[in-house]
């Protein structure tokens, strides 16, 4: 399959860091974000990927790009460690951009890619938020679109007052965490919610998708919502991810999955909590 990135946001939750920095190149713990996301791409089998940009977005294709330069320079100071890390995110996949011209939502901005796509099934990742399980996330939905022959979406468990900032989905279980979804609904209200499974950033989309993104109309924020499209769709099945998702689209979301990442890194744990236990014990 072909994955597609949507990377065109302003990142406005990020002011001012995003201002002309996308929030998709902002680092978690040592890389950007959209790394971890074509990482989870190609463990999953994934080696053409289109990523979605806009305006002040130029730095995402410059880190996925070649550097002679900085190769030149690490390949002269003897630092062959970090030659082969540089090289490695060069030669990661295949990747082509399109911009989206203009701000009109996810739905739009996926749409986007139907020439690059065709007329075959795809991945969609945003490119604001990391997954981490034995399985990679995207590598679980595809075995389920593989299984049941139809769309496929990522779903997590959400707390009930955190509902509104979340597309919310209503189905059957049809065995253990899958569900064949009757119903999808964008941001909805605590009390208007029919469940507390969210839609969580990761999907495998069936073409005929685009067709039901020209049929939307726009939605809330006066978008055209990716989520009022999958309604349209004849059938599609939610998996309840098993592992974690990591929202990096606000401040402290994103500092706290720094954290924890830099707890997994075997040089830095140890430094890492001395240096928290002396911040909480000085509070």
């Amino acid at each position: 399959m072909k994955a597609v990135i949507p990377a065109a946001g302003f990142g406005t939750r990020f002011l001012p860091a995003t201002k002309a920095q996308p929030k998709e190149m902002l680092p978690v713990f040592d890389k950007p974000t959209i790394q971890y996301v074509i990482e989870e791409a190609v463990a999953s089998g994934i080696d053409d990927i289109l990523i979605v940009t806009g305006r002040n977005k130029r730095s995402i294709e410059d880190h996925f790009d070649k550097s002679f330069e900085l190769e030149q320079t690490l390949q002269s100071a003897g630092k062959d460690d970090r030659l082969k890390q540089v090289r490695d995110i060069t030669d990661l996949a295949d990747i082509c951009y399109i911009r989206q011209k203009e701000q009109k939502g996810l739905g739009d901005a996926i749409y986007c890619a139907k020439k690059h796509v065709g007329n075959e099934p795809f991945v969609v990742m945003l490119g604001d938020s990391i997954t981490k399980g034995p399985v990679p996330c995207t590598k679980q939905l595809i075995d389920v679109y593989e299984k049941y022959g139809a769309s496929a979406i990522s779903l997590e468990e959400v707390p009930k007052e955190k509902v509104e900032r979340y597309g919310i989905i209503k189905g059957d279980e049809v065995e253990k965490d899958i569900y064949n979804i009757t119903k999808l609904v964008e941001k909805p209200l605590v009390h208007q919610a029919p469940s507390n499974l969210a839609i969580m950033g990761r999907y495998v989309l069936t073409p005929d998708i685009f067709d039901k993104i020209d049929e939307t109309e726009p939605g809330v924020g006066g978008e055209i919502q990716l989520t009022d499209a999958l309604q349209k769709l004849d059938s599609i099945y939610g998996v309840l991810f098993e592992g974690k998702t990591y929202d990096i689209g606000n401040r402290l979301e994103w500092l706290k999955t720094s954290i924890e990442f830099a707890l997994d890194d075997p040089e830095s744990k140890d430094i890492l909590i001395d240096y928290m236990k002396e911040m909480i014990n000085g509070v």
